[in-house]
């Protein structure tokens, strides 16, 4: 059913190439929040004045205190999102998967982002530079309310990370960062859904030490929720990990 929508609004004279390029960018842009309540056409019109642009693993797509210049659409990988702290260390503020936008400040033309974004594996990604992205907001508003209630989804979850920080367990809090991940940035394996974060971030994450975290996956392990990786976190069973935390650690 797509595919015969997709085909339907195909510009006459384009190259196979590049019609096989941009369904490719609408594909994703329809299952995007980014572009939710967008018909196909329209979707088809803004992939076709997006620049492609690939990140390598640990490079940065923008960083801190930078102006902002373009809007990001991932297509495919994850990116860690962090702050610094006035003594230089760094805090992960939330994970963007495929098909999430970064960096979604449009209001401001003077503004500066306020965080870092850095490729936690091999990216593709969409971007629009500014001065295009403003006159697409004109032409379609729906995409500044949907990057308005992608932001405060966002702050939502801020704000609940920070009650769980001030209310619930550590093992609780970690057993619900690993939920939120699975649904932003897990992948399926063999052995269950991968969350690709180092203990060290969890730990950044969930407000707590570097120890406790291996403490906690090394019980888990051993109960079958889990399986610890040097980078990476499987979880096995989601269900039961919803249930964990009310046993202090």
């Amino acid at each position: 059913m797509a595919s015969s929508r997709l085909a339907a609004i195909k510009p006459i004279g384009a190259s196979p190439s590049r019609e096989s390029n941009v369904a490719e960018r609408v594909v994703l842009m329809c299952a995007s929040a980014l572009f939710a309540g967008l018909t196909s056409k329209e979707c088809w019109e803004i992939a076709s004045c997006a620049s492609a642009r690939k990140f390598a693993r640990d490079e940065l797509l923008f960083m801190q205190g930078q102006p902002v210049r373009s809007l990001v659409l991932l297509q495919s990988g994850s990116v860690k999102l962090t702050q610094l702290s006035s003594n230089g260390n760094e805090v992960i503020l939330w994970m963007n998967g495929e098909g999430d936008a970064v960096g979604g400040h449009v209001e401001n033309p003077g503004c500066n982002h306020t965080c870092s974004a850095r490729a936690m594996e091999q990216c593709r990604t969409l971007t629009w530079e500014y001065s295009k992205l403003q006159s697409l907001l004109t032409e379609h508003p729906q995409i500044r309310e949907n990057i308005n209630q992608i932001l405060a989804s966002r702050l939502e979850e801020l704000q609940e990370r920070f009650r769980e920080v001030a209310t619930e367990k550590v093992a609780k809090r970690l057993a619900l960062t690993l939920l939120r991940l699975l649904k932003h940035v897990g992948k399926a394996s063999f052995e269950g859904v991968q969350v690709s974060l180092s203990r060290e971030e969890l730990a950044q994450m969930v407000g707590t030490t570097l120890f406790t975290i291996s403490r906690i996956l090394s019980k888990w392990s051993d109960e079958g929720l889990v399986v610890p990786r040097r980078e990476a976190v499987v979880v096995r069973d989601a269900e039961r990990l919803k249930q964990v935390g009310d046993v202090e650690f």
